[in-house]
């Protein structure tokens, strides 16, 4: 097994998890299968209970973790399948060893960080390597690690080490340490600052961890000069200092990674000659260049909770934006918090009220997504009457559906208490309750979460016309509140259809108004499956209809999508340049 170690210096946010995908992809074009694992040093078990404003959003799997959202890039970048072990957290490794501490497999020992803890976490990397992730059979060719936060932060010393004896054990022909940092510039000298790399440098030696490359952020292209000087100061040939400087879509890191000959310093280290070919990525860069020629635009409203951090909606805005290249739309995202909708806002900061119904109004599609508590739940009924009152296309994502229904109760069935029992548990008509099998002590983990199955109850609904016409569709969940079934009939009769219900038939999964142009709610999280060029078929549905083309995409045979061609309508758009 190759390794692959992607570190992080300077400042945080720097790109680790884009980097890291974009290395995988470069490995995937030179033939290699490719697994990833990401480290997060944290005390939490997992990411199911941190806020998105403290971490960004929280990323889901088939097997039902809640997992970093770097965990969303690796999937969407090298389309694979990952699980709840590709992501380490120090709350995981310290749960693992105190159990087994607890069971007397250490008994007689101290059980301390070293090397009880270290030793868990190589093993638990040795043993995730070999798992495929791909959907093929054998162990991957290289395993991606990519360390979060910054080399030198105290909570990461277990994981340096165990990295560090990690590299010891494989052997330099099977781990290549790729240091992503920082290259400011100041404003008042006007160039490229290296002090800031070489200290970073400096630290990640003191932990007896030795950078084979050293990838350098920065605003611009790395100058000639300075790549010298930090050759020269951090002991590294020129050739293996790579330049990655800010672009306006991150579709292009891996087409520079590979102009910079990347994947010859990682083959070199690794040594990967005679296995590694030499690197294809035609279809990836007629991926970015369809991309960058979009200039009709398509301007999607998402009124959410956490409109302040994108990173909240990551997988969200990736959905929308791989929807938008396939309809060959310019996608343009307004973030409308859904508090500034409300009269209460009106009255307190009327400036902020007019701006968020102004970007509403303007909006050629509206987006719910998911969320919890009652901060703003008003105004995304608002947003959702807006809508379906006005004809504009709507996507209603886990909580965005159960607001879809709440706003339908209240304005079709007459009920002005209509409410969900999370916002208001003492309402009279709760169209929305806490499931059944929901722990009510418990937060991490216990919602109904993960690949769950839905079957299409109204065949020519638009919904089950988007996903081909078939029986029923496998999505990924994150909810512990689902639609009232004693509330079901009475909304059907008032003209609500649910068009998806789970294996029993009591639990509602796909909502639609029939005779609107297109106002679909899902239950499940459809943006964390979506993929470059295997794009969601809700996403695919909202984007074709904001733009007036839903007819295209719903009327021929099939949308038919693989690595090659995508046929839209009767129009298709085939080619190497048209993947999508």
């Amino acid at each position: 097994m190759k390794y692959v170690l992607v570190t992080g210096g300077v400042v945080s946010g720097l790109g680790k998890g884009i980097t890291a995908s974009s290395v995988g992809v470069l490995l995937q074009s030179c033939g290699l299968r490719v697994t990833c694992i990401k480290i997060d040093p944290y005390l939490n078990y997992d990411a199911g209970t941190i806020s998105p404003y403290e971490h960004g959003e929280v990323f889901v799997l088939d097997d039902g973790s809640e997992v970093d959202l770097d965990l969303g890039n690796y999937e969407r970048f090298l389309d694979i399948t990952l699980t709840r072990d590709n992501n380490i957290t120090y709350g995981k490794i310290q749960q693992y060893v105190m159990e087994k501490e607890r069971k007397g497999d250490y008994l007689g020992e101290t059980v301390q960080i070293v090397p009880h803890i270290t030793d868990t976490i190589r093993e638990w990397i040795e043993r995730v390597a070999m798992i495929p992730v791909d959907g093929k059979e054998g162990p991957p060719d290289v395993c991606v690690i990519e360390l979060g936060g910054t080399i030198g932060d105290n909570e990461s010393r277990p994981f340096t080490e165990a990295l560090s004896q990690l590299s010891y054990k494989v052997g330099p022909d099977n781990f290549c340490l790729i240091h992503v940092t920082l290259v400011p510039v100041l404003s008042v000298v006007g160039e490229q600052k290296t002090k800031p790399t070489q200290h970073s440098i400096r630290d990640l030696r003191s932990l007896r961890l030795t950078p084979n490359i050293i990838a350098c952020r920065s605003t611009k292209v790395l100058e000639e000069n300075v790549k010298a000087k930090l050759s020269r100061l951090c002991y590294l040939p020129i050739q293996n200092i790579f330049s990655l400087y800010d672009v306006h879509n991150i579709w292009h890191i891996p087409l520079m990674l590979k102009d910079q000959k990347a994947h010859e310093a990682i083959s070199k280290v690794l040594n990967l000659s005679g296995i590694a070919k030499e690197p294809s990525l035609g279809r990836w860069a007629s991926m970015a260049e369809i991309s960058d020629n979009l200039n009709v635009p398509v301007r999607i409203a998402i009124v959410g909770k956490y409109t302040d951090l994108s990173d909240s909606y990551l997988s969200v805005l990736k959905a929308l934006f791989h929807a938008s290249v396939a309809i060959r739309k310019k996608l343009v995202v307004d973030m409308v918090p859904s508090c500034d909708l409300e009269n209460n806002t009106k009255k307190e900061d009327s400036r902020a009220y007019e701006a968020a119904w102004k970007l509403l109004k303007d909006a050629d599609g509206v987006l719910l997504p998911g969320g919890f508590g009652d901060r703003g739940m008003e105004g995304m009924i608002l947003a959702a009457k807006y809508s379906r009152e006005n004809n504009i296309p709507f996507l209603g994502i886990c909580l965005g559906m159960q607001i879809a229904v709440i706003e339908f109760a209240r304005s079709l069935l007459c009920l002005p208490d209509a409410n969900s029992t999370e916002f208001k548990p003492e309402t009279k008509h709760p169209c929305i309750i806490f499931m059944p099998e929901g722990s009510t002590t418990h937060m991490g983990g216990t919602m109904r979460l993960g690949s769950r199955r839905a079957y299409f109850h109204v065949k020519d609904s638009k919904s089950a016309r988007l996903y081909g016409n078939k029986e029923f569709v496998d999505e990924r969940h994150r909810h512990r509140y689902e639609v009232n079934p004693d509330i079901v009939a009475s909304l059907e009769k008032a003209g609500l259809s649910f068009a998806a219900k789970d294996e029993t038939g009591e639990r509602m999964e796909i909502v639609e108004v029939p005779g609107h142009p297109f106002f679909i709610g899902a239950q499940f999280h459809p943006e964390y499956k979506s993929r470059p060029g295997k794009v969601s078929p809700l996403f695919l549905g909202l984007i074709a209809a904001s733009c007036g083309e839903l007819e295209a995409v719903l009327n021929p045979v099939s949308i038919h999508q693989d690595n090659q061609t995508m046929v839209l309508g009767k129009k298709a758009r085939l080619g190497p340049k048209n993947w999508f």
